[in-house]
Formats: C-alpha cells, sequence, structure tokens
C-alpha cells in the first residue's frame, strides 16, 4: 500500500513539474525576406502595364469612339448618351440595367440574355468592382461601353467559366432606371397591402 501511495505522489509530482514549465515559443522554420511580396507587386505592375497598352492599341483602332478614362483605372465610351437628366445612381439606391460582356477585342462572351435584366442595390452588393463603379457615372437611359482590366474584372480568378484569369474585358451596360430603395420598399409594401 505504500508503495502504491508513493507511486501516485511521483506520478503527480512529475506531471506537476512537467505542466508548470513555460513552454518554449517555437520559430519558424525558415524566415521570409519580403522577396516574393516585392515579386509579386512587379509582376501586378507588369501585367497591369500589359493591360493598359493593349486597352490604349483598342482606344486607338476605334478613332470614331472617345473614350473618357475613370479615376478608377477603367476607360468608357457612350453609346447613348442622356443629356437631359442630371442624377445618377447612388449608394441606397436600387440600378436596373442590362448588360453585355465580351473579350477585349469585342467577342461575345455573355449576351444580354444570357445575363438577364440585373436589380443592384448599389454599392451594398457584391459585383463585379469595375460595374460597380461604372454604373455610378450613368444617367437613366444611358448606354455605356466599359473597358475594364482584369483587376477591374474578374481578376485573378476569373468567374470561374468563361473568363479565365487575368483577362482584361469590354462590357456594354444599359442603364434602364433606377429607384431609392426605401421607395421600392414602400410601393412592394402598397402593392401587399393592395393584393
Amino acid at each position: 500500500m505504500k508503495t502504491k501511495t508513493l507511486y501516485y505522489f511521483l506520478l503527480i509530482g512529475m506531471f506537476l513539474a512537467i505542466s508548470c514549465q513555460d513552454p518554449e515559443a517555437r520559430r519558424p522554420i525558415q524566415k521570409s525576406s519580403g522577396s516574393f511580396m516585392k515579386e509579386s507587386v512587379n509582376r501586378n505592375k507588369q501585367l497591369i502595364a500589359k493591360e493598359e497598352k493593349l486597352i490604349d492599341s483598342i482606344i486607338k483602332s476605334n478613332p470614331e469612339k472617345t473614350y473618357l478614362a475613370s479615376q478608377k483605372g477603367y476607360w468608357y465610351t457612350y453609346e447613348v448618351k442622356n443629356e437631359k437628366d442630371t442624377l445618377r445612381p447612388k449608394m441606397g439606391d436600387v440600378a436596373f440595367f442590362d448588360y453585355e460582356i465580351y473579350d477585349i477585342y469585342g467577342n461575345v462572351i455573355y449576351t444580354a440574355l444570357e445575363l438577364r435584366s440585373q436589380d443592384y442595390l448599389v454599392d451594398k452588393q457584391e459585383i463585379m468592382i469595375g460595374l460597380r463603379d461604372g454604373i455610378k457615372l450613368m444617367r437613366k437611359n444611358e448606354k455605356v461601353t466599359f473597358l475594364f482590366p482584369s483587376h477591374m474584372a474578374y481578376g485573378y480568378l476569373g468567374d470561374k467559366n468563361r473568363i479565365g484569369s487575368n483577362v482584361p474585358i469590354r462590357c456594354t451596360v444599359t442603364l434602364n432606371d433606377f429607384e431609392k430603395e426605401s421607395e421600392l420598399k414602400k410601393m412592394k409594401k402598397e402593392n401587399n397591402t393592395n393584393n
């Protein structure tokens, strides 16, 4: 019995001695010098420069169109311009639009029929980065063609369907209308109570 008790005390003592020690911090196996990040930044700069050069050549090959440079790094031209209205969609509005996506040379990737009419809650829904900004430049009933470098389109991942990695695109958008989200909710509520 004494040996058994002694054995338990020894076991508890060893357990306490081991568990009370401060564990030594684990060190990284290899240290990062930051060269990977520098290389990645350089690759991205080269990719953007290459895409901008391509887009510039597309613009120059269409002298009948006037392309405007956006502050966000894409270009656009008006197919149909609305000079009468001054309002543009902003956060809190719902934009109703149709669009088509082409490769940068103008070959169809997705038709408007495939993409269907869209209801977009401005700045509150996830859509292509370029469209998110471009729609806010438009007025009701305008049709605009955007030239988006890949970082403003589907980026590194592509759309995981027909648009590959790092592909610049051409996108033609028709803004049919836009309304305040609060007004639409009010109208829906009134319609529901009348039915």
